[in-house]
């Protein structure tokens, strides 16, 4: 199980969450990115509460990809200060969590 991993960010709006998922399954960052429904998140920035709608990714990868995908949300986000979380599954269905390893590369197949 501490092969798989799912990151979490939040984008402004479904089409750059669209683009940011594309992004990640077409270079076998993710195996699988889930852009769920719209949300409110509610936050403090620069000493001010703020509200804004969001869209969610979860984005599930493996372990060894962390800093790829890490690099690649950051890169590719239009937050001045993106949200990136890695959350390690307790448990799972191996063949599911087999399935995201097959699905993404290792660190050694990422060409710079």
């Amino acid at each position: 199980m501490k092969d798989a991993l799912i990151v979490i960010t939040t984008l402004p709006d479904r089409e750059s969450a669209r683009n940011l998922a594309s992004g990640l399954v077409s270079a076998r960052l993710a195996a699988c990115v889930n852009m769920l429904g719209d949300c409110e998140s509610i936050y403090r920035w620069n000493g001010v509460v703020e509200s804004a709608a969001e869209v969610v990714l979860l984005i599930k990868t493996q372990a060894a990809l962390y800093p790829a995908v890490e690099r690649y949300i950051l890169d590719n986000h239009p937050y001045q200060l993106p949200e990136v979380i890695a959350i390690s599954p307790a448990s799972g269905s191996p063949a599911y969590l087999q399935w995201i390893l097959n699905e993404t590369r290792a660190r050694r197949d990422i060409t710079p």
